[in-house]
């Protein structure tokens, strides 16, 4: 049976609050021990290892990180989340704050099996420069 839509927005919370605590092995823990993360479609992370590296590099690059969640969109088990990530780079101090969503496809068990991530790294940039 397909997860119910307060089972994703309980991971959905759950996902966000790990990011905020800066902890990878939680953020990790939303997907399954195969899943496969592609953002702005480049290489493919797979398992929980390489999901929680790339935690843990935005954690080191943005110690006071926040995830806010804006809003998402829940249709059987594929789910749709838009969130805005605010923070100091560790370097230069300087204040970074975009946008992006994930789009999640859930196995039953409410574990994300692969997500598609998305933000405009243009943006992203322009906003580390000096």
């Amino acid at each position: 049976m397909a997860p119910n839509r307060t089972d994703i927005e309980v991971l959905i919370e759950k996902h966000i609050a790990a990011w905020c605590a800066k902890s990878p092995d939680g953020v990790a823990a939303s997907y399954t021990a195969d899943a496969t993360f592609t953002i702005n479609r480049g290489k493919p992370m797979t398992g929980h290892d390489d999901i929680a590296e790339m935690v843990l590099g935005f954690c080191s690059e943005f110690p006071d990180v926040v995830l806010e969640l804006d809003h998402s969109f829940i249709a059987g088990n594929h789910a749709v989340y838009v969130w805005t990530f605010k923070g100091h780079h560790h370097e230069t101090s300087k204040y970074v704050e975009f946008r992006g969503w994930e789009e999640w496809d859930l196995i039953d068990d409410c574990l994300v099996k692969s997500s598609l991530g998305w933000f405009d790294a243009d943006d992203y940039e322009r906003q580390l420069r000096p």
